[in-house]
């Protein structure tokens, strides 16, 4: 039996691939709410970010979530996202 093939998803921030798990989900739901650490579960556009502040602070100055999600971003999503990721990793 061959062994289960893990999901891979990129990072918007640093492009890199990484194991769909290991990302935040970002979402757009179909009303133009964004919801920031979406699980799957949610529909809509999803994006995905690494789950570090570094990502999210490039996301954000390059505007690559806007563009992902086709809507402008505001600013509480984006320190939602840092506060969120501080909660991680601390």
């Amino acid at each position: 039996m061959t062994p289960k093939k893990t999901p891979m998803r990129m990072c918007i921030a640093c492009r890199q691939m990484k194991p769909k798990a290991e990302l935040v989900r970002i979402v757009k739901t179909p009303d133009g709410e964004i919801k920031p650490f979406a699980g799957n579960k949610v529909n809509g556009r999803g994006a995905y970010l690494c789950g570090d502040i570094a990502c999210v602070n490039k996301a954000a100055k390059s505007g690559a979530l806007s563009r992902a999600l086709g809507v402008s971003v505001s600013e509480e999503v984006y320190e939602a996202l840092k506060k969120g990721c501080e909660e991680c990793e601390g």
